[in-house]
Parts: structure tokens; sequence; C-alpha cells
């Protein structure tokens, strides 16, 4: 599927199924909390300074940084806020002057959405799907799977809950949202963010390009 994502999955629309959990994130077990990185780097000699994961609700993200993340085009992003699909929650292009802010959960969000699409799921569920996600709490993202066959997304909060789902001969994509989330974590680690409180550019780290700056170095 190419584009925006704005043409429906053939066969027409099926009405999400996307059953709220009661669980919270004190219920889920160790593993499956995100793994926290920090960023920026404070190098040998530097003065110790503030570091923030690059989940912290003090980071956004701007448009292209958003696309380069969730690997989609500025065109897709613009469009999707457009239209209301998926618009950034930390500062939208109101007023004229000022830039685009995206959370780490709307990034999140928007990969998801590549997925779906990709998966050949109808804007229109796919926009079913988003609202839910965007309801639930964010650490309760990490522990979810969602799988889809194509027309229906299903949300599963345990294991044997995606088992049920294929014993059923549903589900023939699964996207786990933790993975996702731990990939984009360390993508975002090496990009350049904004401070939400201060507006100052905070810069990514990047491990392979230290390693090349000590190796220069050392010769």
């Amino acid at each position: 599927m190419t584009g925006t994502g704005d043409d429906a999955a053939v066969g027409g629309l099926c009405a999400v199924h996307l059953p709220r959990t009661s669980r919270t994130v004190t219920d889920l077990p160790r593993t499956e909390l995100p793994r926290v990185g920090r960023f920026p780097a404070v190098q040998p000699g530097q003065p110790a300074i503030e570091r923030l994961a690059p989940t912290s609700e003090l980071i956004g993200y701007r448009g292209p940084t958003a696309c380069a993340a969730a690997g989609i085009t500025y065109r897709q992003l613009d469009y999707w806020a457009r239209t209301g699909l998926l618009e950034p929650s930390v500062r939208s292009v109101y007023p004229a002057s000022s830039q685009r802010l995206y959370s780490f959960r709307d990034i999140l969000l928007l990969k998801i959405v590549k997925r779906l699409l990709d998966a050949g799921v109808s804007l229109q569920n796919i926009r079913v799907a988003v609202a839910h996600l965007q309801a639930a709490e964010v650490a309760d993202l990490a522990g979810l799977t969602l799988m889809c066959d194509g027309a229906t997304v299903y949300e599963c909060a345990t294991a044997q809950q995606v088992v049920d789902l294929l014993k059923g001969g549903q589900g023939v994509f699964g996207i786990a949202v933790g993975a996702v989330w731990q990939e984009l974590e360390l993508a975002l680690g090496r990009l350049h963010a904004e401070r939400t409180d201060t507006g100052e550019t905070v810069l990514g780290h990047d491990p392979g390009d230290e390693l090349a700056q000590r190796r220069n170095r050392a010769v």
C-alpha cells in the first residue's frame, strides 16, 4: 500500500475489536516494562548535565525526526495530522510560526499505524485502533500485542489470548508493541530532540559515532 494510506482495504469495513483491559502497569511482569535509554551523552571531561530518556514528557520531536523514526514520509505525517488521524500531542502547527512537536507515544503510534496500513487494514479501522491506544496508559502499551487478519484488529494483553486467537483461525499478523517500543527508543536516542519546557535542542547520541571518534583519537 502506498501514499498516505487513505484507501480503504478491499472487502469493505469491519469493526475493530479492541476490548479494554483493566490491567495496570503494576500488574505487568518486569520483563514487559520498557527499557529506559538515556541521552544526551556526557563526554569525558565534560560537566555532568541532566539526562532525559527519549520517553520523557519533557522531550519532543519535530516532524522530520518523527518521520525518520517511524519510517514514514513527511507527506503521510502531514496528511494524518491534517485529517485528525494522529495529531502531535506536544505542539500543533498553531500558531503558524511554530513547528509540530511529537511525543514518544505519538511516534510509537505512527509506527503502529504504518504497520497496520502495510498489513492492509483500512484507514477507518485504524482510526478506531488509534483512538483506543491513545486512551490507554502509556506504560500499559508495552505489554500489548495487536493481531490483525487484514481487516480486523484484536488487542491481546496476554500470551494466552494470542494463542486463543490463533486457535480460532484469526490473527495472521501480529505487532508486539513492546518490541516496537524498544526499537523506537533506540532510534530516537540517536536523533535530535527538543525540550518542551525550555525549547533547547537535545542532541542525540550514536554509540557508533563515539566509537569512531575514539578510534580517530587513537590513530
